[in-house]
């Protein structure tokens, strides 16, 4: 496999008025990452930032699924909000997923701009079992 490819998306967070969506942009590691950007797509604001995921962060985005459909299964059971960051804090761009009603995403461009987005994303039921089918394609075209 070559270097370069479309990008493809492993995240998407969309409910047809705003979105949040982590691309894949090369299938070849630097340094045990891959290239991504994180983009950002509303009324208010459409941004790019770069970003990069290894494979360990593959496994932290699928317990991120699992996480959040055991709150959603939990409903009013329970005052606390789940929140979980991904990638990693503090290494590059990351998401702060937040299991509000809507959904909210923060897009964090640390440790480079300091700069956070906070978008409210209204997402459907289905939308754990795209998230999942993403996450199984984009293992496979990375092999791991």
């Amino acid at each position: 496999m070559t270097g370069t490819m479309e990008p493809l998306d492993l995240i998407v967070l969309d409910d047809g008025a705003q979105s949040v969506a982590v691309r894949l942009l090369s299938p070849t590691p630097q340094y045990d990452y891959y290239d991504a950007e994180i983009v950002i797509r509303s009324d208010f604001v459409n941004a790019t930032v770069r970003t990069g995921f290894n494979a360990d962060d593959l496994d932290d985005w699928a317990a991120l699924l699992e996480a959040v459909e055991e709150s959603d299964a939990e409903g009013d059971e329970t005052d606390d909000v789940f929140t979980a960051n991904w990638p990693i804090e503090g290494r590059t761009a990351y998401l702060t997923f937040i299991a509000e009603d809507p959904y909210v995403v923060e897009v964090h461009d640390a440790p480079s701009t300091q700069i956070s987005v906070r978008v409210p994303i209204d997402l459907k039921a289905e939308w754990l079992a795209g998230a999942r089918e993403r996450l199984v394609t984009v293992r496979r075209v990375l092999g791991v």
